[in-house]
């Protein structure tokens, strides 16, 4: 399951501060919730880390939603821990970015809501960056 695997990346970059904001599990069950999973099923995943699995075999979309979910929840407490940085960088690795790619994330994502235009133009820039 894909989106499991994504949620719980996004707990475990969340959890990396030692705490979890309001904002900070807000995103995260927002996002379960766009892909189905009821909120009290997302809710159980808060309660401990999760091995990192990364499939396979993602699409370039699914990549960039990955990484690009990753760093906006990063950016969402407004606070920037370097322990949160080098899982994002790590995370980008996994998934077969170059590691520049997040210099370019780091500046563009937003951490709030950003158009479908925005996020397309962000993903074609990204895409560049793929192995």
């Amino acid at each position: 399951m894909i989106v499991l695997e994504q949620l719980k990346l996004l707990v475990n970059l969340a959890r990396i501060d030692g705490t979890m904001g309001g904002n900070e599990r807000s995103y995260i069950i927002n996002i379960g919730k766009a892909h189905g999973f009821p909120e009290s099923s997302v809710e159980t995943l808060f309660y401990s880390s999760h091995e990192t699995i990364i499939a396979k075999e993602l699409t370039a979309d699914q990549k960039f939603s990955y990484l690009f979910n990753l760093v906006q929840l990063m950016k969402l407490d407004e606070r920037l821990y370097q322990e949160e940085i080098k899982f994002c960088a790590n995370t980008a690795a996994k998934l077969g970015y170059k590691p520049e790619v997040m210099f370019e994330l780091m500046l563009k994502v937003k951490s709030t809501e950003m158009t479908g235009d925005e996020k397309k133009v962000l993903q074609e820039l990204t895409n560049k960056y793929l192995n």
